[in-house]
């Protein structure tokens, strides 16, 4: 028969109160976690987590549900997520829907047959029905990336609209008029509100933003390259574009090279996220960052938060602040070079970036 958490306790001298906290994953002080887990290695103490399961109604297993496992955002989200929640005790479960509403029905239905105690979820679109299955079992819900309209559920987020508007103001400090746009479908709440952020900015600088100034891509690197490539074909005379998510930076950047365009001489060029890919892009590559480390601790501490009982407060929106990472993909307006004094030495006919 194996050790129980009687066996513990005789062996430690602990309460079976704070062995309990230990095994559920909440803080006890350090020497008697050192005691604890000293026990159990010499003990070989395991938590049958069924009937754990069976008397508390929780299994102590999150679901994490995300559109594109593929995608390095989602990726270093669950990365840092997972290893919060196991070092609380807890499991998980990852679910791609491949950006499929029906598949994500299906990982919903499985996640709740699983009992999963809670979601963190990015979901698809901005239909949150579904996910209100969830929530009147009385499981939280946590949404990343996202906001739904209709859906009580805690949401972490950046300020999207920021973003864009950090880009287009260095653009225009560069002397850049002719900005495009490549964002993502527009029933995605991030994609919507960085083209909204992207036209408040311009509009506020007093610059005009035709429709074929503005493309929406698919958040895949195909998706990146066609929208570059209808952008150049529709505006030819656009000097700079913000692509605003990291897999169509990284195919806006491919049709670019193939079409032989120099950055930043003839194009100038700010993406999103991975500033590993930006370093390695020549020119080194501008881009807006996104704190993914901080949105999945906020994420998991409200969905702990609620589980640990507080389910009675009302809903956070957390907002969380990108980055401006300065590359050398922004360069002088060519116009505004040709007009700069005879005596100023520009060997290149851009500033470079720090």
């Amino acid at each position: 028969m194996g050790a129980t958490i009687k066996d513990i306790a005789r062996e430690t001298g602990l309460g079976l109160a704070t062995i309990s906290s230990y095994l559920n994953g909440r803080n006890v002080r350090e020497k008697n976690r050192i005691k604890i887990e000293a026990a159990i290695e010499k003990l070989h103490f395991e938590v049958n987590e069924t009937a754990r399961g069976l008397k508390t109604n929780r299994t102590r297993t999150i679901g994490i549900l995300i559109p594109e496992l593929n995608n390095v955002f989602c990726a270093e989200i669950i990365s840092e997520a997972e290893d919060i929640l196991r070092q609380k005790g807890y499991a998980t479960i990852l679910c791609d829907c491949r950006t499929d509403p029906a598949r994500e029905r299906e990982a919903i239905a499985f996640l709740l047959r699983r009992r999963a105690d809670g979601l963190m979820v990015m979901p698809t679109g901005e239909n949150g029905e579904i996910l209100k299955t969830f929530l009147r079992r009385k499981r939280p819900v946590v949404v990343l990336d996202r906001k739904i309209r209709g859906l009580d559920a805690d949401c972490v987020l950046v300020d999207n609209e920021d973003a864009a508007k950090k880009a287009v103001d260095r653009f225009r400090a560069a002397g850049h008029t002719k900005i495009g746009l490549i964002t993502g479908p527009q029933d995605i709440y991030t994609a919507a509100a960085r083209r909204q952020g992207f036209q408040a900015a311009m509009a506020d600088a007093g610059l005009e933003v035709s429709d074929s100034m503005v493309v929406c891509g698919d958040y895949t690197i195909q998706g990146g390259a066609r929208a570059m490539h209808k952008l150049r074909e529709e505006e030819p005379e656009i000097t700079a574009v913000l692509v605003a998510n990291y897999e169509m930076t990284i195919g806006a950047m491919i049709e670019i090279n193939e079409s032989g365009i120099q950055i930043p001489e003839e194009m100038s060029v700010i993406g999103f996220d991975n500033l590993e890919f930006a370093k390695a892009v020549a020119p080194r590559l501008s881009i807006i960052t996104q704190p993914t480390r901080e949105i999945a601790r906020e994420a998991v501490d409200l969905l702990l938060t609620r589980l640990s009982g507080d389910a009675g407060r009302p809903t956070q929106t957390v907002v969380l602040p990108t980055d401006y990472v300065e590359g050398k993909s922004v360069g002088v307006r060519a116009e505004e070079v040709r007009t700069a004094p005879s005596d100023e030495r520009l060997s290149d006919r851009i500033i470079p970036g720090t």
